[in-house]
């Protein structure tokens, strides 16, 4: 008995460890199609390394990070350089957080630093 009670334990570890958690990548316009395309979450994370409030959120996004709940990709746009995507997506201030579904926006934050917020914000995704 103690030997099926420890694999069902293994076992149960072993689906834990196969769970996805955030994942935070650099954009790129392939990867963040991709995943649209295949109805995925995603996130686009419009940072500038001058801003304090994006690197902030950056903190928080790497904790959240843990949170095997939260399977999908934040895509971290620099604001000073993707002037087309921040165009599309009318983008006017650095710290813009847009979470989607697929390619159906679910949230969007901006200037928010709190780690309850930005989570409930991402799991509008799920």
């Amino acid at each position: 008995m103690k030997i099926a009670h420890w694999l069902f334990a293994a076992g149960l570890g072993l689906i834990g460890s196969l769970a996805h958690a955030l994942e935070v990548a650099p954009y790129s316009a392939s990867a963040l199609a991709a995943a649209q395309k295949d109805g995925k979450p995603v996130a686009l994370h419009f940072h500038a390394g001058w801003c304090a409030t994006c690197r902030a959120q950056e903190r928080v996004l790497n904790e959240l990070k843990a949170d095997k709940s939260l399977d999908l990709t934040v895509f971290v746009a620099d604001y000073d350089k993707e002037e087309a995507l921040k165009q599309a997506h009318q983008v006017r201030k650095q710290s813009t957080l847009i979470v989607y579904h697929g390619d159906k926006e679910t949230a969007r934050l901006m200037g928010e630093t709190d780690a309850a917020k930005l989570e409930t914000a991402l799991r509008t995704a799920l």
